[in-house]
């Protein structure tokens, strides 16, 4: 199997995420008092870890939303903009438009099973059963699933988008929105604040593809195609279910 760049990239990634679940896991069993208390306090009460982190998180969504460094993103992202948009040779606007149609109606089947998932969590937290530490613990856990879903299995893929990708993949940049759900239960401007931004993210995703839904089908636009696809970020999904890895198309 042939490992591309960006391949190698996302498998340390996830690796990392790993290590920050990992270590995250440990502070719940062990300091668990000491995680609620650190997101209550303010700036002026001293730097913490998780406030480092809350940090970078803004940075990371900050970059989706404005211009970057292409060689460390996928083609799953950069597909919206307009300089990765390679027109297929005549391609069928009457194809096109019912693709969008029944992806829009699968994305809204994503959203949502979603809400009413973290609804549950959400009730639990209000009654509450859970509190603050489990919510926190759980945008761990959906911070290391974003790249479980992106490297090896994506339930939302297999079972609703039907996608075969992610490169192809229509809510790709769904992932923060995804992962800071739980944070909106939480009545806090570090919790709030990571919400809303990704809400944000989320918005600006589909206002560039409902202005231009021809960059991200590979009906319309030829380097979303696997012989022209550089990532292979695939690969491990791949060959889990037994199929060829193709693509791995030279920059």
């Amino acid at each position: 199997m042939k490992r591309t760049y960006k391949l190698k990239l996302y498998t340390g990634k996830f690796l990392l995420r790993l290590m920050i679940f990992l270590g995250f896991v440990v502070l719940y069993i062990f300091r668990r008092d000491w995680i609620t208390s650190v997101l209550q306090n303010p700036f002026r009460a001293g730097l913490s870890p998780l406030h480092i982190l809350w940090a970078i998180f803004m940075v990371i969504m900050l970059f989706h939303l404005i211009p970057g460094d292409a060689k460390s993103r996928t083609m799953a992202w950069l597909k919206m903009k307009e300089e990765n948009y390679v027109p297929a040779e005549s391609y069928d606007e009457l194809s096109l438009l019912r693709y969008v149609q029944a992806q829009n109606r699968r994305a809204w089947r994503v959203l949502l099973v979603w809400l009413l998932f973290n609804a549950v969590f959400g009730l639990l937290y209000l009654v509450g059963i859970i509190h603050e530490a489990e919510l926190l613990l759980l945008t761990a856990f959906y911070f290391l699933s974003d790249y479980i879903c992106i490297l090896f299995f994506c339930p939302f893929q297999t079972y609703i988008m039907k996608g075969k990708c992610c490169v192809n993949c229509r809510i790709y940049d769904w992932g923060h929105f995804m992962m800071f759900t739980p944070m909106l239960f939480i009545k806090n401007f570090f919790s709030w604040s990571l919400f809303f931004m990704s809400l944000i993210v989320l918005i600006h995703w589909e206002i560039i593809y409902s202005a231009h839904p021809e960059r991200f089908w590979e009906g319309s636009n030829r380097v979303l195609k696997c012989e022209n696809c550089r990532d292979v970020t695939c690969a491990y999904k791949k060959r889990l279910k037994g199929e060829p890895v193709r693509g791995g198309a030279k920059a």
